[in-house]
């Protein structure tokens, strides 16, 4: 594992410090210690460990602490405690950079609860085995807490101690002991998660039972007064723990925030993005070791130039910022997040982030590749069959598929962002408005895309997740069919009302019953009725007619318009008391 890994327990360490990322001194800084003692107990339960990473995974993945209380009830209380804390404090630093915090902890820690769960069950001398957990990840300027147990979470800011985590305890004073939560109890794993800003000498405390029960809030208070080193404070508190009559072992963890980064995540890992933007550039100019063929695309705020390795004579797509936009910060960040995301999605459904030479300029390099946007091919009047398009859709669904499980949002699925290539193989370009929840934050205000592929629900301020995506695929494989667009086409700031989408048959007669089936729900105007996942959109399309899925029904009259339903309504009763009415006086 890159990040140096310390699984902490008996012994007593120096003062440990997480170093800086780079010698500019941008990065978070942490001093860590901890003590574990067993006490008058014959063996020890409590296990805990401490990751301090150093260079970029410092800023992606973060410091993280874990202190586990076995439960002595149960046979293997050690062995749960060791497991959870070894397998988190490794496992988590395996997960994408793109999840959140929250995310890639409960999917390491729901797998440690089934693996647990499957070891009582092999072994009957490990039946029972289950343990408390509490976690903390430091990153950037905010921690989080993952907590079930009773275990304890505090922080000490300020010369004052507050907990931070409640414990899964009942309620009740003959069972305080007696735990509702724990890593091994239940299939269905319940921790609870918080999360908040850092300031630069905050302190973090971990403590099993055995230290914070002894010697209650008070009494952990005045020893962190006395001990401002969190080797000497976590050996303080263990030792006081047992001197004050405490029964359990006695663990504690101490963090310490010595220093917070200048800025956000993506400050510290883009520091290129200070570099000087090259000029508009022609054809047989380079740019730090590459030549320039050509100019493939402008935008607005981007220019994508086809260039060649000098050195190794290798092609690739250079994506750049306008020289008018040099000044613009929010851009340079927003080319910095995209060359971050697009590193992380390694799959051949994308192009792929080529290895950087020693850069003078603000920049980055992808893989180029021979072929045609799907717009370009429609722009060329291709035509595109039902088997064209079961072909295409199924590779979407998979880039997509791959794409959402880094829980990235493209955000701007459409023909002229999906490429076939030369090679018969489909790529997703552009993710120059992705959004990975938890680990790039929205620049910005409205949201990203082209009207007429975005979600209704998106017209509404809501935000864009992986449905929304698969909602844009959908539009696109009806639109090549059709030509068409299932609600017509939807023009910048317009604000549309969403009615039944148009069945592509009535464009194209020859679209079979199943394909159409899974276009309208594909497109679906109310979010509950579309596919809710990648993998889903994937098996329909993949099954066909075989196993067809079943289209939304058309909105009845009243929700499609309910005004206009009770105007037809009020009309028609008028019209007939009008008739009652003449009828009454014609007698």
């Amino acid at each position: 594992m890159p990040a140096t890994m310390r699984t902490l327990q008996r012994t007593a360490p120096g003062r440990r410090v997480a170093p800086p990322a780079m010698a500019s001194g941008t990065a978070l800084q942490v001093a860590t210690g901890y003590c574990s003692r067993a006490g008058p107990r014959k063996a020890n339960e409590d296990f805990c460990g401490v990751v301090t990473p150093t260079g970029a995974e410092l800023g992606t993945k973060g410091v993280i602490a874990a202190l586990a209380d076995g439960v002595s009830g149960g046979r293997g209380g050690r062995e749960a405690a060791e497991y959870i804390v070894r397998g988190l404090l490794a496992d988590y630093y395996a997960t994408p950079d793109t999840w959140a915090v929250p995310q890639a902890l409960d999917r390491v820690l729901n797998a440690n609860n089934q693996w647990l769960l499957a070891q009582a069950v092999a072994h009957c001398e490990l039946a029972g085995m289950a343990t408390t957990l509490t976690a903390l990840v430091l990153r950037g300027r905010r921690y989080v807490l993952a907590h079930v147990g009773d275990s304890r979470a505090y922080l000490w800011r300020d010369g004052r101690l507050a907990r931070l985590t409640n414990d899964h305890v009942w309620d009740r004073p003959d069972m305080r002991h007696v735990l509702k939560r724990a890593i091994g109890l239940d299939p269905h794993l319940a921790v609870d998660y918080a999360e908040d800003q850092l300031r630069a000498g905050d302190v973090f405390v971990l403590a099993s039972d055995g230290v914070w029960e002894p010697l209650g809030d008070y009494g952990m208070n005045e020893l962190l007064r006395e001990h401002s080193e969190p080797e000497p404070a976590a050996r303080a508190l263990a030792e006081a723990a047992l001197a004050h009559g405490g029964q359990d072992n006695a663990s504690a963890v101490v963090l310490r925030v010595e220093r917070l980064p200048d800025g956000d995540m993506l400050d510290s890992l883009a520091d290129g993005r200070m570099l000087p933007l090259p000029p508009r550039l022609k054809p047989g100019q380079a740019v730090d070791g590459y030549e320039v063929l050509g100019l493939l695309h402008e935008s607005r705020a981007t220019l994508l130039y086809k260039v060649r390795n000098r050195a190794n004579g290798s092609l690739g797509v250079l994506k750049t910022l306008q020289p008018l936009l040099a000044s613009d910060s929010g851009e340079r960040a927003a080319i910095a997040a995209e060359e971050w995301l697009a590193r992380r999605v390694v799959s051949h459904y994308f192009s792929q982030v080529l290895p950087a030479p020693e850069r003078g300029h603000l920049y980055y390099v992808t893989s180029y590749h021979e072929g045609a946007t799907l717009q370009q091919r429609l722009d060329t009047s291709a035509h595109f069959t039902v088997a064209d398009a079961v072909k295409i859709g199924i590779r979407l669904a998979k880039g997509l598929g791959a794409l959402h499980r880094l829980n990235i949002v493209h955000r701007d699925v459409k023909p002229s962002n999906i490429h076939l290539g030369a090679d018969e193989k489909l790529r997703i370009l552009d993710l120059g408005v992705a959004l990975a929840a938890g680990a790039i934050h929205e620049t910005g205000p409205g949201a990203p895309g082209t009207p007429s592929y975005m979600a209704p629900e998106l017209f509404e301020g809501k935000t864009a997740d992986a449905a929304a995506d698969l909602y844009a695929a959908g539009v696109t494989l009806y639109h090549l069919l059709t030509r068409k667009y299932p609600y017509g086409e939807i023009e910048p700031f317009q604000h549309p009302k969403f009615g039944d989408p148009v069945p592509p048959t009535r464009y194209r007669p020859e679209i079979p019953g199943w394909l159409e089936a899974v276009l309208l729900k594909a497109v679906a105007r109310e979010k509950k009725l579309r596919f809710e996942t990648a993998d889903e959109f994937l098996l329909a399309l993949e099954r066909g007619e075989h196993q067809p899925v079943i289209a939304p029904g058309r909105t009845p009259l009243a929700g499609r318009n309910p005004a206009r339903f009770w105007r037809s309504i009020a009309a028609a009763l008028f019209v007939l008391n009008l008739l009652l009415f003449y009828l009454l006086l014609a007698h």
